[in-house]
């Protein structure tokens, strides 16, 4: 009976893609999230991950090479790479691992912004800078990934013209701040905070 089924049409042409193309998508998905958790530093997360990504593929592979003339396989196969990278990066953006730094410059007066970013408790530093047209404030602030849009909104409400970026951190020596919605340090000190 088993036999009979495994070499059916049914099986070559319809289960066995079906097995390579979610497989791949399984093993492709994780081993997007183990390389974005390498990344950022999350070293003990990324073994367990890689451990079941190659248990995946080689189940996969083994699928491959017991019909290798079948060419449904390949498609299958191309096809559970390309979803799997997908859904990896939708599933990162969704666990917003992480720590991220982001970097404002603005040459308008930035009091307002910071005295927002004050009140909902980040912590901050302004320095000054020199643009192409003249004297800037430069703001940096280290946040959770999660919390970057929130900053994002601040921007937006209160000086939508500033020039902003969001950085990837892989390391941040944290010093406790109970009070402070994030308990991250200055980047420089000797600066005064929310000048």
């Amino acid at each position: 009976m088993f036999d009979s089924i495994l070499s059916s049409p049914w099986y070559a042409y319809v289960l066995l893609p079906l097995f390579i193309f979610v497989g791949r998508i399984i093993d492709v998905g994780m081993g997007t999230v183990r390389m974005i958790f390498t990344t950022r530093g999350l070293k003990h997360i990324a073994p367990v991950i890689s451990f079941f990504e190659i248990l995946i593929w080689l189940l996969v592979i083994k699928q491959i090479f017991s019909d290798i003339t079948n060419p449904i396989t390949y498609i299958a196969y191309a096809g559970g790479f390309a979803t799997g990278t997908y859904i990896g990066i939708r599933i990162e953006e969704k666990l917003s691992v992480g720590k991220v730094m982001v970097r404002i410059i603005t040459g308008r007066d930035s009091t307002s912004m910071i005295k927002k970013l004050k009140d909902e408790k980040y912590r901050f530093t302004v320095a000054p800078g020199k643009g192409s047209e003249g004297d800037v404030s430069i703001i940096l602030s280290i946040v959770e990934r999660k919390e970057a849009h929130e900053i994002i909104n601040i921007i937006k409400e209160f000086n939508p013209d500033a020039f902003y970026t969001i950085e990837d951190l892989r390391f941040v020596h944290e010093h406790p701040a109970p009070n402070n919605k994030n308990k991250i340090f200055d980047i420089f000190k000797g600066i005064r905070k929310g000048k």
